[in-house]
Order: structure tokens, then sequence, then C-alpha cells
């Protein structure tokens, strides 16, 4: 198994924080075929080997993922499309 841990500071306003998260939540669901569900300021999302959550805070995302073993094969692809995504929303 292998996990993922990304740590993003912005400045954005907590309504633009947020539809920024949804844009990354579309995309990771788009990308991996997962159920996406907000839960306050966290975003869960979910799909066979990948669980993870998003969480908003006032300057920071920041999101975790744990994939299971046939999955964590991809890890380092996986982090780097969800770190790009993240860059370009969250500016």
């Amino acid at each position: 198994m292998a996990n993922i841990r990304i740590v993003h500071e912005h400045g954005l306003t907590p309504k633009k924080a947020r539809a920024a998260a949804q844009k990354v939540a579309d995309k990771i669901a788009s990308d991996y075929d997962m159920e996406v569900e907000w839960e306050g300021d966290v975003l869960y999302f979910e799909r066979s080997g990948v669980q993870g959550a998003l969480t908003l805070e006032k300057q920071v995302v920041e999101v975790e993922i744990k994939l299971g073993f046939l999955m964590s094969a991809f890890a380092g692809t996986i982090e780097e499309k969800i770190r790009d995504n993240i860059d370009k929303v969250f500016v």
C-alpha cells in the first residue's frame, strides 16, 4: 500500500477555495472513476483500491490518499497529476 499526502498553501476566499476544490474533485472523479462527497469542509473520494480526502482550511488545502496494493504502482503518476491540478486551480 502507498500513501500520498499533498499540502498546498493558498490565498483564496472560502467560497473560491471550495470552488477550486470542486474542480480538483471533478478531475479526480473523471480521471479515476471515483465517487466524491462533501462533509463540511472535507471532500471524500473513493473507489476500489483508493480512499482519500481533500480538506479545506483557511489558507491550506490538504489531500491525503491511501492506495491499495494494485494502485500503489501508480502512486507517482497519481500524485503528480493531482499536484498539477491543485497548482492550476488554487492560485
